[in-house]
Formats: C-alpha cells, structure tokens, sequence
C-alpha cells in the first residue's frame, strides 16, 4: 500500500510515518499543502491521510480540487476539529472518512487498510470467506457451514465491516460511522445490542467462535479470505 501522508506538524509526521513503514507500507510525506496537492496528483497513492490545517493550502481545498480533478484517491482527513459541522463539510467535500486528533495509530492504520482494501475490489469478489463462515455480497446472505443464517439489515452491515477489515481491530467509533452513519457518539447502546444479536446467530451455536471483543477499542474477526 503506498500512502501520502500531508502533515505539517513533523513529530506527527514522523510517527505516523513510521508507523506506516513498519508495518511493510510504503510512506511519502509532504509539509504543506501545495507539495501535498502536487503529490495526490501522482498516479502512484493508493491512499491519502490529508491534515486540514497545513500551510499554503488546507486540507479542504486540497480535497475539494482532486474531486474537482476527478482524482477518486481514498483521503482520510486527520484534524484538531472535533466539530460535527467540520466533518461534515470534509465528508461532503468528498473525504472517505475523518479521524480526530489526537488518535492512536492502531486506528488510524485500521481506517487506511479499510480503504485501501475497499479500492482494491473488483466486481468479481462477491464473497467474503473465513473459515466455515461465507458472506454472499450479491445475494445478501450469510452461512456457516450447512447452516443458512438469517439477518437483518444492520447486522449483515455490521458482519460485513468486521470481515472487511481482515483481522484488524475495528473501534466503536468506526462502526458507528460505516454501519449508522454517524459521525459523532450518540451514547447509546446500539453497538452492543447488534453485536450481541450478531454472536447468538454467527457463533452460538458453533464451536469456533469467531467475533473477539477487543476490551476498551472495540471488536476483531478472523482474517478473511476474499474470493
């Protein structure tokens, strides 16, 4: 995977760099927003983790001439805003998804590696597979083994994310933002329910339990094998 990383504070940078390089990615950083413009331009991002604060041009700028250019590079906006309106504006301006400073890497390379991996599809991979359990795309259904597994709308989303995200630890926050839609927590309890639902139905009544809860992060599957 190689990443452009527009970030204009260096210790940020340098950390997140590093991150990315040990995690066998490659990494090309830029300082400002010109430089990172010129490099979101190159043929050769598969994702971009783009600062809205930086010098020259901001981030929303940035982003708002590439889908202007009809650049479809996955952008990850970070920033120091927490303001429901920023994300907003940032998602509407075309951004995949947005992180709030300060994060943990753990999560911000879940959200790149989700990215990426969702680029890379093709319209053949209509199956995702680990171990005994399939997810039809197409036909929305789920099996394990023999056994056809009804669910609903959110908990096929909900089951879909886990498996996309090939092993990772998958936050609350970012099932709130890709199965609900929210961009901001609403104190509830909704997470837990389907996740529950979704336990009694994929793992209840198998041997192997697939769904881990990760304690004070969030949730983990299995590495998937998509066909």
């Amino acid at each position: 995977m190689n990443v452009l990383l527009v970030e204009d504070d260096p210790k940020v940078a340098a950390h997140i760099e590093k991150g990315f390089i040990g995690e066998g990615h490659s990494c090309v950083a830029a300082r400002d927003g010109e430089r990172g413009l010129a490099e979101a331009l190159s043929d050769d991002v598969d994702v971009i983790v783009l600062d809205v604060m930086l010098p020259l041009l901001d981030g929303f700028t940035i982003l708002e001439r590439l889908r202007n250019d009809n650049v479809l590079t996955p952008v990850l906006l970070l920033s120091a805003k927490s303001q429901v309106e920023d994300k907003v504006r940032g998602l509407r301006s075309g951004a995949n998804d947005y992180l709030t400073k300060p994060f943990a890497f753990e999560e911000l390379l879940a959200r790149v590696e989700g990215l990426a991996g969702r680029e890379r599809e093709s319209g053949d991979k209509t199956l995702i597979k680990v171990g005994d359990l399939t997810l039809d795309l197409v036909n929305r259904k789920v099996q394990r083994g023999d056994t056809e597994i009804d669910l609903q709308s959110k908990e096929f989303q909900l089951l879909e994310c886990l498996l996309r995200h090939q092993g990772k630890v998958v936050t609350r926050s970012m099932l709130l933002e890709q199965v609900w839609n929210y961009h901001f927590d609403p104190q509830t309890n909704v997470i837990d329910v389907h996740i529950s639902r979704l336990r009694q139905k994929v793992d209840k009544a198998f041997n192997v339990p697939l769904i881990e809860t990760v304690r004070g992060t969030g949730y983990r599957i299995a590495d998937p094998v998509v066909c």
